[in-house]
């Protein structure tokens, strides 16, 4: 009976590895990316700001606070949100500099 090459069991595991390397670049840095953006996103929101939240609701910020926001819908309507609720800001209220 012809003996059969013994495979080095390290070889085995190249496709596996090969496997983790497309998932990574893929899937996991580029969401590890969006992460660090919305979580800047968050840490720079101020009053003023139009913002957009997950549900679609629009408004503007009235109020910053650690972890939450509270948000005008509308006249005489506020409501709070935690600030992970925000999706994007609209629009970023610029107050005018006085020019010399």
């Amino acid at each position: 009976m012809p003996q059969g090459q013994t495979v080095n069991p390290i070889l085995n595991l190249f496709p596996l590895i090969f496997i983790f390397i497309i998932f990574y670049f893929l899937l996991i840095r580029p969401q590890r990316t969006k992460e660090k953006e919305h979580q800047k996103l968050l840490s720079n929101l101020n009053k003023n700001d139009e913002i957009v939240t997950n549900s679609g609701m629009h408004g503007t910020i009235v109020n910053v606070k650690d972890k939450t926001i509270t948000l005008r819908v509308d006249d005489n309507v506020k409501i709070e949100l935690e600030k992970n609720c925000v999706a994007y800001i609209k629009k970023t209220q610029v107050t005018n500099q006085p020019s010399t």
